[in-house]
């Protein structure tokens, strides 16, 4: 046999569990306000403490997870080569090299700026004028090849194969 409660009967006892709740509710809000102030007047202090240390890194990172390299003082100093003879890097002109000097060169004439190359042959587009400027070496472009130590040496492309 199951004995069963009426719903009045659940409903009452329902009723004070709830008031209950809700006057825990109250006294945790007062509790959660008291302990915020408290961490406020801590975190003012800590606050304080943490932006010195991060103008100090400068880097938004607490000092020990900071590795700070001394900076090494040397001046640029330019390489003064002997008859037309590349120093630094290698005699050719490398890929990436060819590939900034035709975007430079093509942004250029897509601008507006007069081609160096003689004007009878059809040209599709600004990139194939700027590729047969290159290989033509009549554009007045010197590439700078810098070292660690800040040597550095201007090679006009006349120089390079």
């Amino acid at each position: 046999m199951v004995l069963r409660r009426s719903t009045s009967e659940k409903n009452k006892e329902k009723k004070p569990s709830k008031v209950k709740k809700q006057s825990k509710v109250k006294r945790n809000t007062v509790t959660k306000i008291k302990n915020t102030q408290e961490k406020e007047k801590k975190s003012k202090k800590t606050n304080i403490e943490k932006q010195e240390t991060i103008e100090e890194s400068k880097s938004g990172r607490p000092k020990d997870e900071v590795v700070v390299y001394p900076e090494m003082d040397f001046e640029s100093r330019e390489i003064t080569p002997q008859d037309s003879q590349v120093l630094i890097g290698p005699p050719t002109l490398t890929r990436f090299e060819r590939a900034r000097i035709i975007g430079a060169r093509s942004l250029q004439l897509s601008l507006g700026a007069p081609a160096l190359v003689d004007s009878s042959i059809k040209f599709n587009d600004t990139i194939s004028v700027a590729v047969a400027e290159l290989n033509s070496k009549v554009l007045p472009i010197s590439i700078r090849r810098i070292l660690p130590n800040g040597l550095y040496q201007d090679i006009p492309i006349d120089w390079l194969k």
